[in-house]
């Protein structure tokens, strides 16, 4: 069908970004976007009292309070990633095969029905390509 070696899974870019910062980026293949959000991580740890630093990193009580840019901008690079990952997969879908065959509609990404020559939830019509049919078993 499609080509998603290109593509991320959104989850594994959350799951990613939440580890270390900019590290979803770099799974999805975006490498200054990556560094970007590792430099501002490093900008809000700046900003942040190292007594709080230094309890978190030794497993005692911190102010969580102290830490909530390091908690903000991590949360803001894990929704990034989030998005981008799933801007991804949309095109991915909406793009022809090589076969000039479309298993998602380009205009919304809903799921194309292969009897149909136009997009049954948004109406787009297809003159130039064809709707694939599912490979046995995918439906």
């Amino acid at each position: 069908m499609n080509d998603r070696s290109t593509t991320g899974r959104p989850w594994l870019a959350v799951a990613l970004s939440v580890a270390v910062s900019g590290l979803g980026h770099l799974y999805l293949r975006r490498w200054l976007r990556a560094v970007a959000w590792l430099g501002i991580t490093a900008g809000a740890t700046l900003v942040v009292p190292q007594a709080a630093l230094d309890a978190a990193a030794a497993g005692e009580a911190f102010d969580v309070v102290a830490l909530a840019p390091i908690f903000f901008v991590g949360a803001l690079c894990a929704l990034d990633a989030y998005l981008i990952a799933q801007y991804q997969q949309f095109r991915s879908r909406a793009e022809p095969t090589a076969g000039g065959e479309l298993t998602h509609c380009p205009n919304c990404g809903g799921e194309l029905e292969a009897d149909l020559g136009f997009c049954h939830w948004c109406t787009t019509e297809f003159d130039e390509f064809r709707v694939a049919r599912p490979a046995e078993g995918e439906r």
